[in-house]
């Protein structure tokens, strides 16, 4: 029986992060340690960051989408119009404190918006990103 990639990615995760809560630079580390895997010279980079996030991927969407370019303020769902607390740590502290949420809006978004799970060092330029925005 084979294991599809984000199971064992998820587990990985959850390995290395608080069950309970964590802080959004527990999770930045966390990413940012797992990338250093496959690239022992890997650095989060809010510039790639930034440029990941407001990039359609071949797609029609970006995560600025729906997020807005500007993470520190609310968005709205490109397709439902349901409205979006900022995604920045700084405007929102709920952000990036929950393994499970974490795991899964990530996983749900790079499908959505790359078609395809987002690597570690995706993950972790785009918070790196996101704890530099206001």
């Amino acid at each position: 029986m084979r294991i599809p990639p984000f199971v064992l990615a998820a587990f990985a995760l959850a390995a290395v992060l608080p069950t309970v809560a964590a802080t959004p630079a527990q999770f930045l580390d966390a990413f940012a340690r797992e990338a250093r895997q496959a690239d022992t010279a890997f650095a989060a980079s809010a510039a790639r960051g930034r440029a990941f996030f407001s990039a359609s991927h071949g797609g029609e969407w970006s995560c600025a989408s729906c997020h807005t370019e500007k993470p520190g303020t609310p968005g709205r769902h490109a397709a439902t119009g349901k409205a979006i607390s900022p995604l920045a740590p700084a405007a929102n502290p709920d952000r990036f404190t929950s393994a499970g949420k974490v795991e899964k809006w990530f996983r749900r978004n790079c499908n959505d918006v790359a078609g395809r799970a987002c690597t570690a060092g995706e993950k972790a330029d785009v918070l790196a990103w996101l704890l530099a925005a206001k």
